[in-house]
């Protein structure tokens, strides 16, 4: 009962910004429904359609790929691919369309490097393959990083007994491994498709028609904001078809160990003579991701220090980044512990859909969440606009999800019996709680905290429009360096970002192994 009051607290603050929507929807009248059903808004839905699906089907494939290699293989250097692969997590994808603009557009980079050999124009980059590639190397480690914890904890004995029984490699994956795996996909697989659903900024650079550039443009330019926010509504109604789609994937089958004694390590499986395309998969996963942004940045650095442009210090806004993001991911994950055990040990429906309800902020623009905030704040709470309690909320709003889920994945794989024998050892529920489950999924909670540290970082509209006066982060040195075209000091801050972010993945991979 405690659980469910406490979902019900927590459902209730993440539906704030969709009473908003509702609230504003009421003023729009009907020019607002004449504007939804024409024609051009059909089609820009139609798009947006698609974007989510290929975006989602490429980001699995390259997730699960990835995922498995740095986990049970023996390809080289697997630590360094999975650090180095997971690291577009903290690449704003804004900044990444930038780059990619840079480096493959008109003009570019590589155009300019193959202007000797004759080579006067290239393939255009912009529209749906541009969209679509930048989204998917943006966001395939939101699939890849549940999986990696997935595939740590799940029981070996399973799959020996699967080859015991004569099943081959690929039939023991399908049939045995693959299922265990459906929970922590399914949480991978609809945070890839929210995320998709609510950028704008890599749609916009790529020139792609999506449905929140139809928003964004009605709630900068338009006076009637009841149109922005029915519109906006329409993004929820996605957003729950596709956390019902989740709940389809991620079936409560059981997919916990459930034999006896300690739980070994898996056996590392040698690639032979397939170590050559891992190599290449691996590599050139990275290239695309960490590697073209990488040397773009620092080629707008050296330009600008080569131009005599003074770089401003950070280190205030370092300070501020680091202590807001770790506030944030400290509370989101504090939030989602009991979450994730209410999606999970809830024995009916209801309990699962008061979770489920937490992920629609992931599916809202982040501008949209940030409005809200700001109307409540300065109609109902004045004391906290503009504070770092409503900053920190409204990060808990559009993050909570992240953590949610990475913690959900390692409880699902947790055996209830294993509670059970401590409750008859004569252990409380919390004392339950604290000496068994958590060491269990510690793994998935570091997890989750990391993606919520790592996404608060980059996040840019709800820190504009919800900081302090003067809290500056780099974030917003990012964002004032690019409205200026200063792209030198532009760089400085986003390379800031990817160095501090590659340091805390480090820590918290290392912390996921030594757990398992």
């Amino acid at each position: 009962m405690a659980l469910h009051l406490f979902g019900l607290i927590v459902a209730a603050a993440v539906l704030i910004p969709v009473g908003y929507l509702v609230f504003r929807a009421a003023s729009g009248g009907e020019a607002a429904i004449r504007y939804l059903f024409s024609g051009r808004v059909m089609a820009i839905i139609g798009n947006t359609v698609v974007l989510v699906g290929a975006v989602v089907g490429a980001a699995t494939v390259l997730a699960v790929l990835f995922a498995w290699l740095t986990t049970r293989t023996d390809v080289p250097f697997r630590r360094a691919w999975l650090i180095l692969g997971l690291l577009p997590l903290v690449i704003p994808s804004y900044i990444g369309a930038m780059t990619f603009a840079a480096a493959f557009g008109a003009k570019g980079y590589l155009q300019q490097m193959l202007l000797p050999l004759g080579v006067e124009r290239l393939p255009s980059i912009y529209g749906f393959f541009g969209a679509w590639l930048v989204i998917t190397l943006f966001t395939y480690p939101y699939v890849a990083l549940p999986l990696r914890a997935a595939l740590l904890n799940t029981d070996p004995a399973l799959e020996e007994s699967g080859r015991s029984m004569g099943l081959s490699a690929f039939a023991t994956f399908r049939r045995v491994t693959f299922p265990q795996l459906r929970p922590a996909l399914g949480v991978g697989m609809i945070l890839a498709a929210l995320y998709t659903l609510s950028d704008f900024g890599a749609v916009a650079i790529m020139q792609y028609d999506s449905f929140t550039r139809v928003i964004f443009v009605q709630y900068t330019s338009s006076f009637n904001r009841g149109i922005a926010a029915t519109l906006s509504l329409v993004l929820v109604v996605f957003a729950f078809g596709l956390i019902f789609l989740e709940r389809r994937i991620a079936s409560q089958k059981k997919n916990y160990r459930a034999g006896v004694g300690a739980c070994r390590k898996h056996r590392v499986v040698a690639l032979r003579g397939w170590k050559v395309p891992a190599l290449l998969f691996c590599g050139g996963l990275v290239c695309l991701g960490v590697g073209v942004p990488g040397m773009v940045l620092a080629a707008w650095l050296a330009e600008g220090a080569a131009a005599g442009v003074t770089l401003p210090l950070l280190d205030g806004a370092l300070l501020n980044t680091v202590t807001v993001s770790g506030a944030a991911a400290l509370v989101v994950g504090v939030v989602a512990l009991p979450m994730a055990l209410l999606a999970v040990r809830s024995n009916g429906r209801w309990g699962r859909w008061i979770v489920q309800i937490t992920f629609l902020g992931h599916g809202l623009p982040g501008l949209v969440i940030a409005l809200a905030l700001v109307f409540v704040a300065a109609n109902a709470l004045p004391a906290l606009y503009q504070t770092l309690p409503i900053l920190i909320f409204g990060y808990g709003v559009r993050f909570l999800p992240l953590s949610i889920g990475a913690t959900r994945s390692a409880l699902t794989q947790i055996n209830p019996r294993l509670g059970d024998a401590s409750r008859s050892l004569g252990l409380s529920a919390w004392q339950t709680t604290r000496r068994v489950t958590l060491p269990l999924m510690r793994a998935g909670v570091l997890g989750g905290m990391a993606l919520v540290f790592l996404n608060t970082m980059k996040e840019l509209p709800t820190t504009l429009m919800l900081s302090p006066t003067g809290f500056r982060t780099l974030t917003t040195h990012l964002w004032t360096a690019q409205t200026n075209g200063d792209w030198a000091l532009a760089a400085a801050p986003a390379l800031v970002i990817v160095a501090v972010s590659a340091l805390s993945l480090v820590f918290i991979l290392r912390d996921g192994a030594g757990n398992h």
